[in-house]
């Protein structure tokens, strides 16, 4: 079983933690691939991976690959299989949901990633395409009742919420309540991360489990197994 981090989005760095974490859990740093969530978005041969946050979040974070591949329309369907096959660290990066969901099934690579031996990363958009489920409002309102529930890749059996302007404060207005009805549902504040490690779920930074439309708050380092249902932790 793969380890799988959710992250919603970081300002700046990785935080101290979760520099700990990954060193902990990436012990072979061959091959990062990394898949755009804007896959339409870039044209020119070369890739400047300073400009891109996720690769930097790494690179701050002493997290040094032998290969580093970026993978969007540019790249050939073949060669896009063939390197997240051989590819140590997988990280679906932010952007827009729906085009990398788009993406995932023009390339036929969402069973190629699920199979995957690698430590898998996800940040905002990647982290819901990670989820079993994700909720895409079709307007500013969030009217869930307008919106369109998207199946994720499904390493695990939860949704997954994290846009950068939504907090508390939106979330308690029950518009992911909805989808908590038939799946539970982890929203995400900025700077915050989820790591599900042998069926163990941990947490970082300010997360709420959403479920059958009740939220709660998760304390740091919350973990539950996936067979318990009482949530003892839980503030």
């Amino acid at each position: 079983m793969s380890t799988h981090y959710y992250f919603s989005w970081f300002n700046h760095f990785f935080p101290e933690e979760l520099v700990e974490w990954l060193h902990e859990d990436i012990e072979d740093r061959q091959s990062l691939v990394m898949i755009s969530a804007q896959p339409s978005d870039y044209t020119d041969e070369h890739i400047n991976f300073d400009d891109i946050s996720e690769w930097t979040w790494l690179n701050q974070a002493n997290l040094i690959f032998d290969e580093t591949h970026y993978i969007d329309y540019r790249m050939q369907k073949e060669d896009a299989r063939r390197l997240i096959q051989n590819a140590s660290v997988i990280f679906l990066c932010g952007g827009d949901p729906v085009q990398q969901n788009d993406f995932l099934a023009e390339y036929e690579l969402s069973d190629v990633i699920k199979h995957s031996n690698a430590v898998i990363l996800g940040a905002s958009a990647g982290a819901l395409n990670m989820a079993a489920q994700w909720l895409s409002l079709n307007n500013t309102d969030d009217d869930a009742e307008t919106g369109t529930v998207y199946a994720g890749i499904g390493f695990d059996h939860f949704a997954y919420e994290s846009h950068a302007k939504r907090d508390y404060a939106t979330f308690v207005q029950g518009y992911l309540f909805p989808l908590s009805e038939e799946i539970d549902v982890y929203a995400a504040e900025q700077e915050s991360a989820i790591r599900v490690k042998d069926g163990r779920i941990d947490s970082m930074g300010p997360l709420y489990l959403i479920s059958h439309s009740r939220i709660q708050k998760l304390r740091e380092r919350w973990y539950r197994q996936y067979q318990v249902e009482a949530f003892n932790c839980l503030e």
